[in-house]
C-alpha cells in the first residue's frame, strides 16, 4: 500500500524588489480560489524538496530563476482541522535576489504591492495569513 502524506505541501515566494514590494499573481479562472491573490508557487512533487520545488515553480510561473540559497524561511500556514480531504501547508519562502524579469507565463495577472496595496486585495485565506504576518 502505497504511503501517502495526510496534507498536501505548497511552496510560497515573497519575491520582495528592491522597494520592498512583494510580487503577488492572481488566480486564473477554473481554479480553485479564482480571482483572488497569492504569492506565487504551487504544489511540491512526490520525492522534490521544497526549496528546488520553489525554484521550479518561479521558473514555470514567472520565468525568473534563483539559487537555493537565496530562499530565506519566513513561516508556514495551514488549512487547520476543518479542511476537506487533505489540508494544504504552505511554507512561504521570502527571496530578493533573482534573475529575470518576472512575467506571467501562465496568462495570471501579477503585479508588485507595497503592504498598503497588498493587504487589502481579495486575497487566498493562507496567503492573507502569512501576508499579515510578513508585513
Amino acid at each position: 500500500m502505497e504511503n501517502l502524506p495526510t496534507w498536501v505541501p505548497v511552496v510560497a515566494a515573497a519575491i520582495l524588489d528592491p522597494q520592498g514590494r512583494a510580487l503577488m499573481q492572481q488566480r486564473p479562472e477554473g481554479k480553485h480560489h479564482a480571482g483572488l491573490w497569492e504569492f506565487p508557487g504551487g504544489k511540491v512533487k512526490p520525492g522534490e524538496k521544497p526549496r528546488s520545488a520553489l525554484i521550479r515553480e518561479l521558473a514555470e510561473e514567472l520565468g525568473i530563476s534563483a539559487d537555493e540559497t537565496e530562499l530565506v524561511p519566513v513561516g508556514f500556514a495551514d488549512e487547520g482541522e476543518d479542511a476537506q480531504d487533505r489540508p494544504l501547508v504552505i511554507l512561504l519562502y521570502k527571496l530578493s535576489e533573482f534573475s529575470g524579469q518576472p512575467r506571467s507565463t501562465e496568462g495570471a495577472q501579477i503585479g508588485w504591492h507595497t503592504s498598503e496595496t497588498l493587504l487589502p486585495l481579495p486575497l487566498a485565506p493562507l496567503d492573507r495569513y502569512l501576508a499579515a504576518r510578513l508585513f
